[in-house]
């Protein structure tokens, strides 16, 4: 180290610049420490000889979090462009000791645990002297500033350039800290003390031959003159708690602001960029860009680049910069490459200027049991951790297919959201599942909090499943639970769940409840059937939860139900038709005592209109119900005598929502008739009334239904639809009968629309 120099070398940085990462290369290969401290917690000490492991692959961040309560986690992110990982790496390449040397996780993450009661007052101002610094230079965007006068002035090449350089930004943030203070940083108060305690165990080993590298912030307190006494005494009777440490994969995503990150960058992407290409980094850039729109199917020639080039670098000599930066090259590629679009602009800042680059960490990293199981079984079934969410389609007929099914399905049991299940396309059998992957940094501490459960997955997922059992108190948590169960193959957990689900079931009167467990037990009895789990003692709670309803169905809806309380009730009765038609084939009977409770339903007056449409409206699809009786059923609930709001309700319960009511309208000239003339003598104050409710029913048709029951209506009623097809100005298609000629014609078509890939009906 020079000896013109008094004391250690601060090197003070911003953290993630690719501009301090070469300054702080070229500044620590001009002076040649004999030790080099990085601002991080001192927990990771034993960590740091990872860094030069040659599976660890930037960007990573270290994850401290309390022993008892994994969830109590901060993180320390690194980027290969962040000045402390070149330190660091700096460092173990010379053979000297690097260590951290900031307030240990211990106490930090001992007072985020503290009551609100407990904790200091939160800073009312919190000073960001970046801003600072840009608005005294005359500029209003801080990143512009930092661009201008850090990455875009050298390249850190001179050692003395590099730390004359830092020197400057020193003095600058003494002038600061001289003018306000902390700054609203209250905390850094701590921090620095403790820093400076490191610093003087450090000087007694190494005397001043050491290098700091920290946020620049931090230099003029590190710099200035206190005792040990004063910094103890700020030190003294801070909270602690056991932490445990390890190092996970980051995400260049993450380190952006709008990932949540405290310390982010708005243009990781394009800082990485900044960092690797030392010479003509925006010809490089633009070249990358072309790259990414070819693969979008865009034209984009190398005369595109040139000319984007070109305009990038006037826009910049307009404006007085050294070098043209971000947003001089996204508007010459909007211009140049997108044809002034910004689609394809937002493809390059979501990409390229932000990126999905995922780190990777060493299997010499230290994890709970958990993880390490996780990790085995992502590599066995070759399903890779990426940070860019991609689809993922399943066969579950496939051995591979279902073990990765089982393995995401226990996974989101115990908390951890790596896939979100998500609509099949081309087919709706149960054997097909589609998940939507993506892989976030803090996925590792819901690892580590699972970790309490077991030390594998299938482990884990089981003691959850039977703790969350025991702990449900409503019939819906448990149907839930146990449908949750069979889908992750935690046959295991099943008695458990299967004993809470058949107390709550006993002890719960509420038809309600009652009615919307149903389906969740359904689906469980169907999907444990395609994943070939037995669910038999399953069946038979279902089985007694339908009868039940069958019974207390018909007394809750009364005449006493407000009108959101009948909506809801409608959709219990759908779910429960829909869950009857998965159990009948378990008992022959159910399907006729359901019929039984939708007759009672359809004809009783007491009941709201919404429930008796809709009763109506499932017998007319099962066949129960001649086209006549629905006929007569529906004049009644629209006869003079009816309230106008009670009747709309009758028409959005048998003709509203996806259930086709548009097309039976359309073919049954009968029920359309009685709809339009019971809506054409509807008072005029009524009407205003039932509007809405009408507006909801007939606007969710699709607009070729709209347009032809539209038609029907303009000729009138008057004309039947034997007249209206005689005289020739039907719609097409539609006849008095049935033409078996032009039915048989779809016979085939219909029977390849319903086999699946190897023949087999799809369930």
């Amino acid at each position: 180290m020079s000896t013109a120099r008094q004391g250690p070398l601060l090197l003070g940085v911003r953290h993630h610049g690719p501009g301090s990462a070469r300054a702080v290369r070229s500044a620590l290969d001009a002076a040649r420490p004999a030790a080099v401290l990085i601002e991080g917690p001192p927990e990771g000490d034993a960590l740091l000889e990872l860094a030069a492991d040659p599976g660890m692959r930037p960007p990573v961040a270290l994850l401290a979090h309390a022993a008892d309560d994994p969830g109590r986690a901060a993180f320390w992110p690194l980027a290969d462009f962040s000045p402390e990982w070149v330190a660091i790496r700096w460092a173990q390449e010379a053979g000297v000791p690097v260590r951290f040397m900031d307030l240990p996780a211990a106490h930090s993450l001992a007072a985020a645990g503290e009551p609100e009661a407990e904790r200091p007052e939160p800073d009312a101002v919190r000073l960001d002297p970046l801003a600072v610094l840009a608005e005294t230079a005359g500029y209003d965007d801080p990143e512009r500033w930092w661009e201008d006068v850090v990455e875009h002035r050298g390249t850190g090449g001179a050692g003395e350039e590099a730390l004359g350089a830092f020197e400057a930004l020193g003095e600058a943030m003494g002038a600061l800290r001289d003018t306000y203070g902390d700054g609203g940083h209250r905390r850094d108060l701590v921090r620095e003390a403790y820093m400076r305690q490191r610093m003087r165990a450090a000087r007694r080993e190494f005397g001043d031959g050491y290098a700091v590298v920290c946020g620049a912030w931090h230099v003029p307190a590190l710099r200035a003159k206190t005792t040990v006494a004063a910094d103890k005494a700020l030190l003294t009777g801070l909270p602690k708690v056991k932490v445990e440490t390890t190092w996970v994969p980051w995400t260049h995503r993450r380190l952006a602001r709008a990932g949540g990150y405290g310390a982010g960058i708005t243009s990781p992407g394009w800082y990485a960029h900044l960092f690797s290409a030392r010479d003509r980094p925006v010809e490089r850039w633009l070249t990358k860009v072309a790259g990414l729109l070819r693969e979008e199917d865009r034209q984009v020639s190398s005369a595109h680049v040139i000319e984007a080039v070109r305009l990038a670098g006037t826009l910049a000599a307009m404006r007085g910069r050294p070098l043209a930066g971000l947003t001089e090259t996204l508007e010459a590629a909007r211009a140049v490459m997108c044809d002034g679009s910004d689609v394809p602009l937002a493809l390059i800042e979501d990409r390229l200027v932000v990126g999905d680059v995922l780190g990777e960490v060493p299997d010499a990293a230290p994890v709970v049991p958990l993880q390490r199981d996780l990790t085995r079984q992502q590599r066995s079934l070759r399903l890779k951790a990426e940070a860019q969410e991609r689809e993922l389609e399943l066969d579950l007929r496939k051995d591979t297919d279902a073990a990765k099914s089982l393995l995401l399905h226990r996974l989101r049991l115990l908390g951890i959201g790596w896939g979100t299940p998500t609509a099949s396309r081309g087919s709706t059998g149960t054997f097909r599942e589609t998940w939507r992957l993506r892989w976030e940094p803090e996925l590792s501490v819901r690892v580590a909090e699972a970790g309490i459960w077991g030390t594998t997955v299938l482990a884990a997922a089981t003691a959850k499943a039977e703790a969350d059992a025991a702990a449900a108190e409503e019939l819906g948590e448990v149907t839930a639970l146990a449908e949750r169960c069979l889908l992750a193959g935690l046959s295991e957990a099943l008695p458990a769940v299967l004993r809470a689900l058949a107390d709550r079931a006993a002890l719960d009167t509420d038809v309600a409840r009652l009615a919307k467990a149903l389906p969740a037990l359904a689906r469980s009895l169907r999907y444990g059937d395609v994943r070939g789990t037995d669910a038999t003692a399953l069946g038979a709670v279902a089985a007694g939860l339908a009868d039940r309803i069958c019974v207390a169905l018909p007394p809750a809806c009364a005449a006493g139900l407000d009108a959101d309380a009948a909506a809801e009730l409608r959709g219990h009765v759908d779910g429960v038709h829909t869950a009857v038609g998965l159990l009948a084939d378990a008992d022959d009977g159910l399907r006729e005592r359901w019929a039984a409770v939708l007759r009672t339903l359809s004809g009783r007056d007491t009941a709201p209109g919404v429930i008796r449409g809709r009763a109506a409206r499932l017998l007319l699809d099962d066949g129960r119900l001649e086209a006549g009786d629905t006929a007569r059923l529906m004049g009644l609930a629209l006869s003079p005598a009816a309230q106008p709001a009670d009747a709309a309700g009758w028409i959005e319960g048998f003709a509203g929502g996806s259930s086709g009511g548009g097309t039976l309208l359309v073919h049954d000239d009968r029920l359309l008739g009685l709809i339009d003339s019971w809506l054409v003598g509807v008072p005029e104050r009524a009407f205003t009334d039932v509007l809405p409710l009408l507006r909801r029913t007939f606007g969710a048709y699709e607009p070729g239904v709209k347009r032809t029951l539209g038609e029907l209506v303009r000729r009138g009623p008057a004309a039947s639809a034997g007249a209206a097809r005689s005289a020739g100005d039907a719609p097409e298609g539609f006849a008095p009968d049935l033409d078996p000629e032009r039915a048989d014609a779809v016979t085939e078509l219909v029977r390849m629309l319903l086999a699946s890939p190897d023949g087999v009906a799809a369930a």
